[in-house]
């Protein structure tokens, strides 16, 4: 007997299984687009028509895991109970966290001319951090500025999906992750693994304690950050919302930054078509384009202190 997960995430009976053109799962057209329409809502992911095979296949695993017979009735449930569990299962399937250490490397010499001799704390937030190369590759290029394992600096990581904030705060990585880092690095921030841990790597506890790991729903109406900010990195992820939701976000980042801060986008980013409150510096850089009109404010209003 199949099953349908309830509230608490244990499964109630429910009539056997579909399938469809061998599928395990019916999917249909409908099923598609209420997906579609969901993850829109809960975390402003625009899926475009060609990611209907690949939300069938990460879905399929939540309805094998919670013992649900069909899309329908799996949708159908996350719908009548908003407060449910498993939407955080739902929006992390459908969260893609590609990342590397020292990914679109050209931007972190940047950072550190940006922060070079800065006598106050630096404070950079990291707003898409996946599973954490990105923001401990800001907390190495901080300690290599400042010439110290402790700067006076720190990097708040957020992202929407818990399971990668997790492993951003354990720090453990496959030793391939770090093959292209030079050595001089490696040795620097990492210890290898022995025994049972042969293969992995560990980030040093000093660049831990540099990195504090947040979730944050970037469409949510609170922030659990605050300004401001010496640099925002919000890198490959804006090519996951439409127009109008990067234009919404890029306005509550701007009254974060500090006058002369800077905003990191990624490769495939352009900001100039959706926004007139940034310009752009630098390859996929931008800066406030009114620095006199920034106002640092510790955060939108109803956000909370970091």
């Amino acid at each position: 007997m199949s099953t349908v997960f309830s509230p608490s995430g244990r499964g109630v009976p429910l009539a056997g299984a579909a399938s469809q053109h061998g599928k395990e799962f019916e999917f249909t057209a409908r099923d598609f687009e209420r997906v579609r329409s969901m993850i829109y809502r809960r975390a402003g992911i625009a899926l475009a028509d060609s990611k209907q095979e690949m939300v069938y296949s990460r879905l399929a695993r939540r309805l094998r895991a919670t013992g649900t017979a069909s899309f329908a009735v799996y949708l159908d449930a996350l719908e009548r109970n908003t407060g449910s569990a498993e939407w955080e299962a739902f929006t992390n399937a459908l969260t893609t966290n590609l990342t590397a250490f020292f990914r679109e490397s050209h931007h972190f010499p940047l950072l550190a001319e940006h922060v070079a001799g800065r006598k106050e704390s630096v404070t950079i937030w990291c707003s898409a951090s996946s599973t954490g190369e990105e923001p401990y590759s800001i907390a190495m290029t901080l300690c290599e500025a400042f010439g110290s394992m402790t700067p006076p600096a720190r990097v708040i990581a957020t992202d929407i999906d818990t399971n990668v904030l997790a492993t951003g705060e354990r720090g453990v990585y496959g030793a391939d992750r770090i093959e292209r880092m030079e050595p001089e690095r490696v040795k620097r921030f990492f210890l290898k693994g022995k025994g049972a841990q042969a293969g992995m790597v560990r980030v040093r506890e000093e660049l831990r304690a540099l990195v504090t790991f947040k979730q944050l729903n970037l469409l949510s109406d609170d922030w659990p950050v605050s300004g401001p900010f010496d640099a925002i990195f919000c890198r490959n992820v804006m090519i996951y919302f439409d127009k109008p939701t990067q234009g919404k976000i890029l306005a509550r980042f701007a009254p974060l930054m500090k006058p002369d801060g800077l905003l990191f986008a990624g490769h495939s980013e352009n900001f100039l078509y959706v926004s007139d409150l940034f310009k752009l510096r630098g390859k996929t850089v931008y800066e406030l384009a009114d620095k006199a009109s920034a106002t640092g404010a510790t955060v939108a209003a109803g956000a909370r202190k970091a």
